[in-house]
């Protein structure tokens, strides 16, 4: 594949310091007709890197197709879904396009239910990662002059070492800060000049809270400009929230490691959808019952296929995350496809006496509050047979004593959430601090229903 993939390697980063808004123009601002006709190439190379795999040699027995059937971009529907249960059904290299000696890195989920799912990684696998993230850090304005603090978990995620590499090859100053340590992540971002973090959302709110007790004004002491925001989904409520906080541009990241990692798709500064990266992907929105395409701007589940990979191509992988398309041109310039913040994961959608709730809807009325802290917990049981929910939700300092207040923002809140959701919670107010803090992704579901079934 190194002849064929030699189109995918990303020009050199620009030089010119603060002129030009991209990291690789020509590949940035194709318009529509040159993104296809690329995809169209690579598709078809991509189909036969994958057919030196006996995984995707059955999948095409099973669908009755050859690579020769492929001769639109239209005709990707053709191809067969691929799955996170086939990446656990072929654990741990069963899904490799290439000899394990040319392989220098795999990544891997949790694996808490079932094997867990391996993603295997060549160096140029690894260097067009690094170029993906650095073309989002350089497209809301970072340069190589910036101090990039990464507060994000290394190891297996991908989010750590994924916009470390990315800082890398802008060319800024990196602060490889891992996850938690809120008191010393603080004096890093003083003592260092710190003007960009990347960070999960929920740990974003959780530093401001640090911040308020050690009498740190995140827009007086420090030199922030840019957040960039993902690996858990987040309301637009929760986004300003945390722009008002801190006082800069908080830019919604979003990515999976089975594509890569962080990277795949980011705000520009118009903040108008994420701009997927089409020379890396092709993107198709499904009915997640149907498997049929929908209509731009109706919701449906994310599909990718990737094109430039060489360890581990994926054919119309299906990312159970749920979005839509807003468009396919912005005035930034680009016309890779936008898509809306993901709504939530289809497998994550939780369903209450019968009525399909998911915890994103619960996050955009609580923030709407400004009584209401940033940590909230569902709680889903089964009582005398019948299910029920509990949301607890901490509050700011304001209103502690004043029981009459506290009662009719129970209420306010009760009602907002009924209707949004079609169905009555019950909603308890408890005191900041109470409800447990993560330093990963937040866990803001707890589904106890099972003891009862």
């Amino acid at each position: 594949m190194e002849k064929e993939n030699s189109k995918c390697n990303q020009a050199p980063l620009p030089s010119g310091g603060e002129g030009g808004g991209y990291f690789n123009p020509e590949r940035e601002t194709m318009t529509r007709e040159q993104i296809e006709a690329f995809q169209l190439e690579r598709l078809k190379k991509t189909i036969d890197h994958c057919l030196t795999n006996e995984f995707y040699q059955k999948k095409f027995r099973e669908a009755g197709i050859t690579a020769d059937d492929i001769q639109t971009l239209a005709d990707v529907r053709k191809l067969p879904f691929t799955t996170k249960q086939d990446l656990r059904d072929t654990y741990p290299f069963g899904m490799a396009c290439v000899p394990l000696r040319d392989c220098v890195r795999l990544h891997s989920s949790s694996g808490t239910t079932g094997n867990p799912t391996v993603i295997l990684h060549t160096q140029r696998d690894l260097d067009e990662w690094a170029n993906q993230v650095a073309r989002n850090l350089w497209m809301v304005g970072l340069r190589p002059d910036d101090v990039f603090q990464n507060s994000s978990g290394y190891g297996m995620f991908t989010g750590g070492l994924g916009f470390q590499y990315g800082a890398e090859r802008l060319g800024m100053l990196t602060v490889p800060a891992a996850a938690g340590n809120s008191l010393r992540q603080i004096k890093f971002i003083r003592d260092f000049g710190t003007t960009a973090i990347h960070a999960v959302p929920s740990y974003v709110t959780r530093l401001y809270e640090v911040m308020q007790e050690q009498g740190v004004d995140p827009r007086r002491d420090t030199k922030l400009k840019v957040l960039a925001i993902g690996a858990e989904p987040h309301s637009e409520e929760q986004r300003q929230r945390i722009e008002q906080m801190m006082g800069v541009k908080a830019y919604n990241s979003f990515g999976m490691s089975e594509m890569c990692g962080p990277g795949v798709g980011f705000e520009c500064p118009e903040q108008n959808g994420l701009h997927f990266w089409e020379d890396y992907y092709i993107v198709e929105i499904v009915d997640p019952e149907t498997l049929e395409p929908v209509a731009d701007g109706e919701i449906g589940e994310l599909v990718l296929t990737t094109l430039c990979r060489e360890a581990m191509p994926l054919l119309r992988y299906r990312t159970r995350d749920l979005t839509r398309v807003l468009g396919r041109s912005c005035p930034c310039g680009r016309n890779h496809v936008r898509l809306d913040r993901m709504r939530g994961r289809s497998d994550d959608m939780m369903v209450l006496r019968g009525v399909n709730i998911f915890p994103i809807q619960i996050e955009k009325i609580l923030m709407q509050f400004k009584e209401l802290g940033n940590n909230y917990l569902i709680t889903l049981t089964t009582d005398q047979d019948n299910d029920n929910m509990t949301v607890e939700v901490e509050l700011q300092d304001l209103f502690t004593d004043d029981y009459a207040r506290l009662q009719q923002l129970n209420k306010d809140i009760t009602r907002a959430l009924k209707d949004e959701i079609l169905l009555t919670p019950r909603v308890k107010l408890v005191p900041r601090g109470t409800l447990p803090v993560s330093e990963g992704k937040a866990v803001r579901v707890v589904d106890k229903r099972k003891v009862y079934q």
